[in-house]
């Protein structure tokens, strides 16, 4: 098995943006105009390196295949934080029944959202948001729910925890086609 002597892949900020990165000993801070995140690569063993005020190196030595893989998924990630300090994200939910209408109601500020009558059922789902991650009732569409976050993995899990809450289970899903499924994937700004 021949190793490769070093994977390096780079991230640039664009000076104009207002965002500011730190590393220290793989662990990645953000600052942008939205806010702030952070994110420990601990169990990456690689380098992590701020060349500059705007560039961030990420190399392995002497990787194996999945390793050098690896190299790629941490730079994806510090983009996807440095997208989310500037432009935020938002997964757009639409409420979809043939019979029973769905009933959502958000509280405590977007933290919590509820859903009843999911199939003539009483019993009441309730769903929280994860840190930092607001849901919205859309004023344009019915029956439509935005969730919004600065954090990626937070907002995309939370429009996760949303859906699986309404899969229909014990039925046919061909025919049975209730729930609330994602419909849309953008930047707030």
């Amino acid at each position: 098995m021949v190793r490769t002597i070093k994977s390096e892949q780079k991230v640039t900020v664009d000076p104009d943006s207002g965002v500011e990165v730190t590393v220290k000993a793989r662990h990645v801070t953000v600052k942008g105009p939205r806010g702030t995140l952070n994110r420990h690569f601990k169990r990456q063993l690689m380098d992590i390196k701020q060349k500059d005020a705007n560039t961030i190196l990420v190399s392995k030595y002497f990787g194996s295949k999945k390793e050098n893989a690896a190299v790629g998924s941490v730079v994806g990630h510090i983009q996807n934080m440095i997208t989310g300090v500037t432009k935020g994200f938002r997964y757009k939910l639409r409420c979809v029944y043939a019979h029973f209408p769905i009933n959502t109601s958000i509280l405590d500020d977007g933290k919590v959202l509820e859903i009843r009558n999911f199939l003539g059922e009483k019993a009441v789902r309730r769903i929280t948001m994860l840190e930092g991650v607001k849901a919205v009732r859309s004023e344009k569409i019915k029956d439509e729910i935005l969730i919004e976050g600065n954090d990626l993995d937070n907002v995309s899990q939370s429009a996760a925890k949303v859906h699986d809450c309404t899969m229909v289970r014990g039925k046919d899903i061909r025919k049975f086609l209730d729930g609330v499924y994602i419909s849309a994937k953008e930047n707030i700004v």
